[in-house]
Order: structure tokens, then sequence, then C-alpha cells
């Protein structure tokens, strides 16, 4: 993550909890009967773009969040944690027994930036393996996937064809067109 505003590993811990306590509240039908521990953190009430990935087993089990900030970065993590277990229209929503082998990842963005690039080899060439989460948008279509999803899709070209799918393009649109691509970092943190 290259921009300032970096949370420290005790914040980004304390971001995991909320969302595990948030998920679990939801579960049990108690969300409006407790209240979280606090944790004094400026950082927390900066608008900031969040994901929330739950997995099971290393698979995908709900991934939802929002690029561009929307609230607070503590209201984010909750939003999307509810969202990425019981609202991401992949999956069903999630049982109390999976929930017991949930592992959750919480993303936090930096605000994305426009990749300017002349053709698709420059395109190729300057996107960062590893390090930039990429937005790829064509009039009304567009997806994202974050940096971690180059562990699944390493090779740049089959990244944007399955980034180009995603959006409801042909998987080789990137390739015939200049689209729009932006690109962001994040700093995540894991249990």
């Amino acid at each position: 993550m290259t921009d300032t505003g970096q949370l420290t590993e005790e914040e980004g811990r304390y971001l995991l909890s909320v969302a595990r306590k948030t998920i679990e509240l939801k579960i049990s039908n108690l969300e409006a009967q407790v209240e979280f521990d606090s944790f004094d953190s400026n950082k927390f009430s900066e608008k900031r773009g969040t994901f929330v990935t739950l997995t099971i087993d290393d698979g995908l089990r709900g991934c939802i969040g929002n690029i561009i900030p929307q609230e607070s970065l503590l209201d984010g993590v909750k939003a999307n944690a509810i969202n990425a277990a019981f609202c991401d229209p992949r999956f069903r929503p999630l049982s109390g027994k999976e929930w017991e082998k949930v592992k959750i990842e919480i993303s936090i963005l930096t605000d994305p930036k426009p990749l300017d690039y002349s053709n698709r080899k420059d395109l190729l060439e300057k996107m960062r393996q590893g390090t930039d989460g990429v937005i790829l948008k064509k009039g009304y279509n567009q997806s994202t996937f974050l940096p971690q999803v180059w562990e699944q899709l390493p090779d740049k070209k089959e990244f944007l064809t399955h980034l180009c799918l995603k959006a409801g393009l042909d998987g080789h649109e990137w390739e015939k067109e200049k689209l729009e691509v932006l690109t962001y970092q994040v700093q995540a943190f894991e249990e």
C-alpha cells in the first residue's frame, strides 16, 4: 500500500475482530444487543474503500466491498462483513455450520488512479503483478480484482481476460480496444 495512512497490525487485528463479531451477531440474531469494545484510532473514522473476503478451506466463500469510499473505515468493514457473508450473489447466505470454518481477510484500499497506457503491450508492461488491484471499465460494464487475485491468476493476459469476463465483456476485449483502466493498492489483514 503506497498511500499514507497505513494501519498498524493492532488496528488490523481489531478490524478483523469487528468483522468476525459482526457476522457472528447476525448469525445469532443479536446485532442490536451488543456493543463492540472500543479501540481509539482516528483512522477508523476516515472514509476508505474496503473489501471483506471470506474463505473456507482456501476456497472463496464471499467477497464484497466498496472501491470508492462511502462510509467510515469501521462502518465499511461492518457493512461489507455482513454483505460478504449473506449478500454475495454467487453464494447462498452463510450458515452457522459454515461459520465455524470461515477465515476472514480485510482489504483497505488506496484511492484508484487512472493507468495511462498507449496499447495492449504497454498495458501489460505497466500492470504490477501482486501489487496493483485493477479496475476495468467499458461503458456501463466494469469489474475489479484485488491484488490478491494475482495469486490465482499470475499471468497478466489471463488476469485481464478474466477481468473482462467478470465485467460481462468478451474475454479478449482488452486486446481489441483501449479500455479505461484504474489501479489501486491494498493493505490486507487476515486471520
